[in-house]
């Protein structure tokens, strides 16, 4: 009787050969599924899908009609038993849940890229899970595995009125997982604390993503969200019990003055009680949690653009070919001097002519005549450089003004916008976001938001969105110790996509680091349009010119090498084309080490090496070397300092 009950299941959760498994179906896909079929009074009923390669697994389950979660890798715990719910309207789906049907679905797919690398690969094992909640109806739970993280969000079905979805979702972290982290007072631009995950107070805010280690060398993992439309941006907050909490943006976007006067004055909590009504069907963003053994596979992982839509073919006839779709690098008056004239941006351009970057981006364009705009477009032109203006929010919430504002600028060959002063999750905002984009989009100006939210994979369906901000960059003049958080950033910030952090500086304001530190950040960071901070005179000026010249903005391969650690050090190798370049930034330590070039290919390398100077940080040794993959190069860095080295074929 109950094998003829097991055999007339609808659907069955597809799973990978492994060994030891029967076909494509798994030996704890079947347990699970075992259970929930043969009807044991009380007993749980699960849904387990794996990862393509069947080291990675998310359950869902009910537990005395509770909906709840887990995900395991190997045969570690990476998110405990947890909360999974959505409040609907102040009912939580949640509760009294009955699962029924479980559809299949899988993907195996590449499409272009860019930023850590050129080819990003969406393979995944999911399903979609029809669920019957006591006190709100049906609803659905889409579940997904790929090898490097987990996703899931909820499908609620239309309704003839508008309802107010919130949050009830938890992540629980393995006790002793520890956690890098920081809270929402400067939205988005704060700096990470290492802690153990029994210490983060109840109530700390945290803006995703928030990176975690699991105990006894099982792996890493990071917490965020992708696909943010249409709904109110996610913050966690811990709970006390080594767990964080799903919570929403704000209904009401602040004001620019409020936030930018009585910012740090703000009651965070007051920012998120109130989200958003939404008509029509509920789709919420996918909540994300990243897994891998190593660093590597963190920091490589396309699980966040994966679950966006890829781009308009009306939009972007090629996709990321797209013509006028320009990664590059920028020169940027406003963090270490220069004028705001016409003449002085047009000397700008000049310069970054010379060093053979793409973009100069200006502020005070608004004083110019269409005529002198103009001007400096074709006087820019003729060093292959293009101009870029920044804009206030303000100016464009209004879609009519931001329309007629787009469309000037185009007509003026300008070629693209810097968007400031977006900061606050609320769901209006949100859809700004998006309306923005459309708008450069069908006028091809590519888009760079400053001020703002965390990304969530949103340049794939909008690649004319080159970068954006949310991150604690060098515009802020008061970091006392640059290096931890830059070894930092890579593992946190930057896994949820590129940032506008404007590396390279090499005056006062890099305070602790070393040149060679400065330069060394490019190289680590990822932002395809990278907007350096230094005076492009300086540049100049500097002996490890000739390498800065010749750092691309985006990569064909990244390599995060396995001496990094969180916070220490962060050694990445990266490919563009035939050249390798190999860039470390180092913590508060003193190190001296021997790093293997087993990356590069077959053949000899020309190496261009640039290095600390141990009793002068504002200084650079460059050498000069032939080498092959079976060679290693020694390297001694100072406290905060770095090391560059260029392979060329």
């Amino acid at each position: 009787m109950h094998l003829q009950r097991f055999c007339s299941v609808d659907v069955l959760p597809r799973v990978p050969t492994k060994a030891g498994a029967l076909g494509r179906w798994s030996t704890l896909a079947l347990i699970a599924t075992l259970a929930s079929v043969m009807g044991a009074v009380g007993a749980p009923r699960n849904v387990l899908i794996a990862s393509p390669d069947g080291r990675l697994s998310l359950t869902v389950m009910t537990t005395g009609g509770e909906l709840e979660y887990r995900v395991t890798f190997d045969k570690a715990t990476v998110i405990e038993t947890s909360r999974l719910g959505i409040v609907i309207d102040g009912i939580n789906l949640g509760h009294g849940v009955e699962l029924g049907q479980v559809e299949h679905e899988e993907a195996n797919e590449t499409y272009a890229w860019r930023g850590v690398h050129s080819v990003a690969v969406d393979r995944y094992d999911g399903a979609k899970i029809s669920c019957k909640s006591s006190g709100g109806g049906d609803f659905t739970v889409e579940v997904r595995a790929f090898n490097d993280g987990v996703a899931f969000r909820f499908i609620v079905p239309r309704d003839s009125t508008a309802r107010v979805p919130d949050a009830a979702i938890s992540f629980v972290l393995p006790p002793e997982s520890t956690v890098w982290y920081y809270g929402l007072s400067h939205h988005y631009e704060g700096v990470y604390k290492k802690r153990n995950i029994a210490d983060a107070p109840a109530g700390d805010w945290a803006a995703p993503p928030v990176t975690f280690q699991l105990p006894g060398g099982a792996g890493y993992a990071s917490i965020t969200e992708a696909a943010l439309v249409n709904y109110s941006g996610m913050a966690l907050q811990a709970d006390g019990h080594n767990g964080f909490q799903e919570r929403l943006g704000d209904e009401e976007p602040l004001s620019y003055d409020f936030l930018h006067v009585h910012r740090d004055a703000v009651e965070v909590g007051k920012r998120l009680s109130k989200p958003a009504a939404i008509n029509g069907t509920i789709v919420t963003p996918w909540r994300v949690v990243l897994v891998g053994q190593d660093l590597n596979t963190l920091v490589n992982a396309d699980v966040i653009q994966d679950l966006n839509p890829p781009p308009d073919k009306d939009l972007f006839p090629e996709g990321f070919n797209t013509t006028w779709l320009k990664p590059g690098r920028s020169v940027w008056r406003f963090m270490d001097g220069g004028g705001i004239a016409l003449e002085d941006m047009k000397e700008f351009s000049r310069q970054a002519g010379e060093l053979g970057f793409e973009y100069n981006l200006g502020e005070h364009w608004q004083r110019w005549s269409d005529a002198q705009i103009r001007e400096l477009v074709d006087y820019s032109n003729r060093y292959n450089v293009r101009i870029m203006f920044w804009l206030h929010s303000q100016e464009l919430m209004d879609p009519v003004k931001r329309r007629s504002t787009f469309e000037r600028l185009h007509d003026l060959g300008v070629a693209g916008v810097k968007v400031d002063f977006v900061d606050n999750e609320a769901k209006e905002l949100i859809d700004f976001y998006n309306s923005c984009l459309r708008d450069a989009a069908e006028l091809e100006l590519v888009v760079i938001f400053h001020g703002a939210d965390k990304p969530t994979g949103e340049s794939r369906t909008w690649p004319n969105e080159l970068t954006r901000e949310a991150i604690y960059g060098l515009e802020q003049a008061t970091m006392p110790a640059w290096a931890e958080h830059n070894t930092t950033l890579p593992f946190t910030r930057f896994l949820a996509g590129p940032a506008d952090y404007t590396p390279v500086i090499f005056g006062d304001r890099r305070r602790d680091t070393s040149w060679a530190h400065q330069i060394a950040t490019a190289g680590v960071f990822t932002s395809p349009l990278m907007v350096y901070a230094a005076n492009p005179k300086n540049i100049l000026q500097n002996p490890a010119v000739g390498m800065i010249k010749s750092m691309p903005s985006v990569w064909d391969q990244t390599v995060v090498l396995p001496m990094s650690r969180i916070g220490e050090i962060a050694a990445f190798a990266r490919r563009s084309g035939d050249t390798w370049f190999l860039a470390i930034l180092n913590g508060p330590q003193t190190r001296d080490m021997r790093v293997g070039l087993s990356f590069l290919g077959k053949g000899r390398y020309q190496a261009m090496l640039v290095e600390d100077v141990q009793d002068n940080p504002a200084a650079v040794k460059i050498q000069q070397a032939t080498v092959g993959a079976e060679n290693s190069v020694k390297i001694s860095l100072r406290p905060s300092g770095g090391f560059i080295a260029r392979f060329s074929r």
